[in-house]
């Protein structure tokens, strides 16, 4: 049965997304969402990284023993991100030095496994890549949204512009503790406009 690339798209994006609705990949939200650049560097390393290794697990998918289905996706996704870690250091070396492992332990964020054990080792290529996007995609627009507060009420800017407004910066926005914070603010808020939405569904 054909699997619809809307419902795809939009399970990543939205009703399976891999950090509210899954709370998978936090150890990136505590390390990277204190700046919004980095943030973006970070989000745009995995959707990259997600997409491309859902597609090639999927296209290997026929010839891949059970048994080394795992260890065969390990490396898949460590080769997609050693090339982005070297690309990183060549192009944008000072982000790259900021954002110093973690870029490297993207091979070990469960989205990226999940995603491909999940999904692109039982599906087509076409919708293991639309998949792999859309999961990238729901997982950077939590990411974004945590690092922009952060950012604005720790430093009083946002992506490295200062803002012109008169406040006392959260020192603790900054820090770990700020991050486990602004995450469960937006899971909360996020759960909390899905499930009106869905009331509201119900209602009608």
């Amino acid at each position: 049965m054909a699997i619809s690339m809307n419902k795809i798209w939009w399970d990543g994006v939205w009703y399976n997304n891999p950090v509210f609705r899954q709370v998978l990949g936090i150890c990136s939200t505590l390390a990277v969402t204190n700046l919004v650049v980095n943030t973006g560097v970070m989000c745009l390393g995995l959707i990259y990284a997600q997409a491309l290794s859902s597609m090639t697990a999927s296209a290997l998918r026929t010839i891949t023993p059970h048994r080394l289905r795992i260890i065969s996706s390990t490396l898949i996704m460590a080769a997609y991100v050693i090339v982005l870690h070297i690309v990183l250091q060549a192009f944008v070396p000072d982000i790259s030095a900021q954002l110093g492992p973690y870029v490297g332990l993207i091979i070990t964020n469960c989205i990226l496994l999940g995603r491909v054990e999940a999904f692109a080792t039982q599906n087509k290529i076409w919708p293991s890549l639309v998949d792999g996007v859309s999961c990238g995609v729901g997982y950077s627009i939590i990411l974004l949204a945590i690092a922009v507060v952060r950012e604005f009420l720790g430093f009083g800017t946002i992506a490295g512009v200062a803002i012109p407004l008169e406040f006392t910066r959260w020192t603790i926005m900054v820090t770990a503790p700020g991050a486990f914070f602004m995450l469960a603010i937006v899971v909360w808020v996020v759960r909390f406009i899905g499930m009106a939405g869905e009331t509201s569904q119900q209602k009608n």
